[in-house]
């Protein structure tokens, strides 16, 4: 990362020392980046360390969760002390929940987009003397590489278990499709199709291997850049709200094949044979320094690789197991029968808090086609979780919100289930009393029946 020094004149006659000193001199020159490479190299090398946080990646180690609480801490203070006094994104930043483009998340980008300037003029101001950054540079590389095969493994992995988007619930099937917001869509779109999201996954997966090794790096490159390529226009186009992340991925992926530009061009442009590149390859001075890199490799592929696996497969083997019997049939029930505080409301009133149906999806969770506020409104349907007490005949509900961590009580509700297709629920809701009668019917979803036709006579 230095400049090269000369021999030193005791060992060498006059003349030798100056023409040694020369050769060195030009060599230096030789290497030397342009004035406008070294610039950019100072501005994004802040950017990327700040953004990727690779200290993150030990966290698994004890003690690093606890000796980086202090660094988090001072992160969240200083993006709500820029935001109230220069960026203003919101007068009150949502952190990161379920979005990733939250306020406070666009607030960081200011942020460190701003950290990155003013550190990159200090940078250039005292370091104006230095030619080129070629040891901080394969540095760079590798926290960049390290950070994409990150990850491309983390979500492809998941995508190969099928974990990432489910296949529909029936909740979701008995959504009008006008309803559903332009994510939710895609999410449902791809969790459809097992092949198509088992298909994504391995394209990630593959990335992420082939950047793990360094003979295969620009290739992971090639397949981790058109992945997460079409992973930002699905965020663009469908408003998911994973756009800073995904584009952040994406740009790393360009970034590193801009600092490897001439060669992929001569090679993939103009045609012309160029040697294998050698950025990757890491240089040691001592034995310890090659202990010490391949103790941190084997630390990051047991928590980049076999740990997703092996979470991946045990969700995936729950996710098979057979359900959980509970004391309601899963299915689609009609309100027969819906009765407030001895009142019984029609199904053709315009009440919007009487029940239309109700949807059980599984053993513990389910929704109502209703516009009472106290579920968990999502697409115009409320969403419920609840545990059932077999021994006292009640079941506890809770508000599903989207919202993590905020899943309030609702109320208790004693049951009876005179036989497989009929439930009568019997609670206090807001004061009063409501008693619903449910009846089992079938409901048949052309969509869930996975169809799929080699010859199809006509459009469908």
């Amino acid at each position: 990362m230095g400049t090269v020094a000369p021999p030193r004149p005791d060992s060498l006659s006059s003349s030798a020392y100056v023409r040694a000193a020369a050769r060195a001199l030009t060599s230096e020159t030789r290497d030397a980046w342009p004035l406008w490479q070294r610039v950019l190299f100072r501005f994004f090398c802040i950017y990327l360390v700040l953004q990727i946080e690779p200290w993150n990646w030990f966290r698994a180690i004890p003690g690093v969760s606890w000796a980086l609480r202090p660094y988090g801490r001072l992160v969240d203070w200083a993006v709500h002390a820029s935001n109230s006094r220069f960026f203003h994104v919101r007068d009150t930043l949502i952190a990161p929940n379920g979005s990733g483009d939250t306020s406070w998340a666009w607030t960081q980008v200011w942020l460190y987009l701003s950290l990155a300037a003013i550190g990159c003029i200090m940078w250039s101001v005292l370091d104006r003397k230095r030619l080129h950054y070629h040891r901080l540079a394969f540095w760079l590389r590798m926290i960049v590489r390290y950070y994409i095969a990150l990850a491309a493994l983390s979500y492809g992995i998941i995508k190969l278990f099928l974990l990432q988007m489910p296949f529909p619930t029936m909740s979701q099937l008995a959504t009008p499709l006008g309803d559903l917001l332009p994510m939710r869509f895609s999410w449902l779109f791809i969790g459809y199709s097992a092949p198509y999201q088992f298909f994504s996954g391995l394209m990630e997966t593959t990335a992420g291997l082939l950047l793990l090794y360094r003979r295969t790096v620009t290739a992971g490159l090639f397949a981790a850049t058109g992945a997460f390529l079409n992973v930002v226009m699905i965020n663009l186009s469908y408003d998911v709200p994973v756009k800073v992340y995904a584009s952040h991925l994406l740009f790393a992926c360009l970034f590193l094949l801009a600092l490897d530009a001439p060669r992929l061009l001569r090679l993939l442009v103009l045609n012309q044979p160029v040697p294998a590149t050698t950025a990757y390859e890491p240089s040691y001075s001592s034995a310890w320094q090659r202990w010490g890199s391949a103790a941190v490799k084997m630390f990051l592929l047991f928590q980049f690789l076999v740990m997703p696996v092996k979470n991946g497969w045990q969700r995936y083997k729950a996710l098979k197991a057979p359900p959980v019997a509970g004391p309601f049939r899963p299915g689609f029930y009609d309100v027969r029968r819906y009765v407030i505080n001895h009142d019984t409301i029609a199904a053709s009133t315009s009440d919007t808090v009487r029940w239309r149906d109700v949807i059980i999806d599984n053993a513990g969770a389910g929704s109502v086609n209703t516009l009472d506020a106290v579920f968990g409104q999502r697409y115009h349907r409320g969403y419920f979780r609840y545990k059932p007490n077999a021994a006292l005949q009640t079941a506890a509900v809770w508000k599903t919100s989207t919202i993590p961590r905020d899943s309030t009580f609702l109320f208790t509700m004693r049951y009876e289930v005179p036989d497989t297709n009929t439930i009568r629920l019997h609670t206090v809701i807001r004061g009063d009393s409501v008693h619903v009668e449910l009846a089992r019917v079938p409901r048949h979803f052309q969509l869930a029946e996975r169809q799929f036709h080699w010859l199809s006579e006509y459009n469908r």
